[in-house]
């Protein structure tokens, strides 16, 4: 039997995350000048370092990017936690777009403003891969299951008995 490094409780954040992230990277991948130049402009506002890079270009790479971890999300050969770090990642620096730009929250508070709705979204990536994260470093740890720990404490005893009756015949 093919053992995936995922389980079945992991299935349903990573299908709704990665599902919603490869939609958006497969509609940036045929943007034009213009709406690729707003993409650019509001990202670069956020992230200076941006602003030597063409729009097109940027448009392109976040494309790339969301299509990729996208399909690591909904592939199950991923492992888990690799996912979630692309995820949590990712989608860290969309809510550094929403923590950081102005007019996407109200005055003194977290809560977005109508403008910031569709950025505050990205709070519930940000908790689903740093979730996913934790469960791909604690789940991983071998299980074992009732019958085997039953089995497996039946020979420890027996060993056990033993070596108390090689000592008590040595002494």
């Amino acid at each position: 039997m093919l053992k995936l490094p995922i389980t079945l409780s992991e299935i349903a954040p990573r299908v709704s995350a990665g599902a919603f992230i490869l939609n958006s990277g497969l509609g940036k991948r045929g943007a034009d000048e213009e709406t690729a130049a707003g993409m650019h402009g509001f990202a670069a506002g956020t992230y200076p370092f941006l602003k030597d890079v063409p729009p097109q270009q940027f448009v392109q790479g976040l494309a790339t990017a969301e299509i990729a971890i996208g399909a690591a999300l909904l592939t199950p050969f991923v492992p888990t936690f690799m996912a979630g770090a692309a995820l949590t990642a990712f989608s860290g620096g969309l809510l550094g777009l929403y923590l950081k730009t102005p007019g996407m929250r109200k005055e003194g508070s977290l809560a977005p403003t109508q403008e910031g709705l569709s950025l505050a979204k990205d709070s519930w990536l940000v908790g689903i891969g740093i979730g996913l994260m934790t469960r791909g470093l604690i789940e991983r740890r071998p299980r074992v299951t009732v019958k085997k720990a039953t089995k497996l404490a039946n020979k420890q005893a027996k060993q056990a008995a033993k070596d108390a009756h090689r000592r008590a015949k040595a002494a």
